[in-house]
């Protein structure tokens, strides 16, 4: 697990604080724990659905994108229309989507953003079955400041728009990583595993939103990565009141 948390140690500006962790760790925090992860895997695949639609698929590629979301959407936001047997990830697959020809970068889009849409989607039917299992009720609830704090540093105008979203989400990605490394030890044996279970592929997906930014870039990104960087670690050090799975220093709870 060392091994492959180092990197990620590293492209991170700091880790987690203990008091993060003394507060996620609480019994009574679980329900919000597992339903506000629940809800990040959700928009990691929504996150991606867009990028592919923006900027790889034309207009047959991304009605069927739609497709994909709409059943998962149905089971946190429309719970009444979810049927038996609807759309699960392994049904994710690229064939079919039809790329825009002056797409540049359609082919690394499509390659590295279905993959990580149907990881996505897997793992939040991993944690729907967590929760159904222990009477957690599947809803919506606020989201922390961290995401739309981050989407305020992106620019206007391309490639400037989709460099740093990218560079975002392997942030957010890495963080991810991160959290669930230090949350393992303190949680039951069952989400134990389970978040164990995620580290390999939540580090992959921040290489691979790195490697695209590089791609998406006509100059190089690391100062742009350092400042974006700065201010994740800002958010994630700094005192927050609303207590969620990227919440900052727990502060008022």
């Amino acid at each position: 697990m060392e091994r492959l948390l180092a990197p990620v140690k590293a492209f991170l500006h700091g880790e987690t604080p203990s008091s993060w962790i003394e507060e996620a760790r609480r019994p009574e925090r679980l329900a919000v724990v597992l339903q506000d992860h629940l809800l990040c895997e959700l928009k990691a695949a929504q996150t991606a659905v867009w990028l592919l639609r923006r900027y790889a698929l034309d207009k047959g590629g991304s009605e069927r994108l739609k497709g994909w979301l709409r059943p998962f959407e149905d089971r946190v936001y429309r719970p009444c229309l979810v049927k038996e047997h609807q759309a699960m990830a392994s049904e994710v697959t690229p064939a079919g989507l039809s790329c825009r020809p002056d797409a540049p970068l359609a082919g690394p889009l499509v390659e590295k953003m279905v993959r990580l849409i149907k990881e996505e989607l897997h793992h939040f039917e991993q944690v729907r079955t967590l929760m159904l299992a222990r009477g957690i009720v599947i809803e919506p609830i606020r989201a922390s400041r961290y995401a739309a704090s981050l989407m305020q540093l992106v620019r206007s105008g391309d490639p400037w728009v989709l460099v740093d979203r990218l560079i975002i989400g392997a942030y957010i990605e890495a963080r991810s990583c991160e959290r669930f490394a230090a949350l393992a030890p303190h949680m039951d044996e069952e989400v134990q595993r389970f978040y164990v279970s995620l580290l390999r592929s939540e580090a992959r997906h921040y290489q691979d939103y790195l490697a695209l930014a590089q791609m998406a870039s006509p100059e190089p990104i690391d100062a742009r990565v350092r400042e974006i960087g700065e201010a994740e670690w800002r958010l994630i050090a700094e005192p927050d009141a609303l207590f969620r799975f990227h919440s900052g220093v727990p502060s008022a709870l």
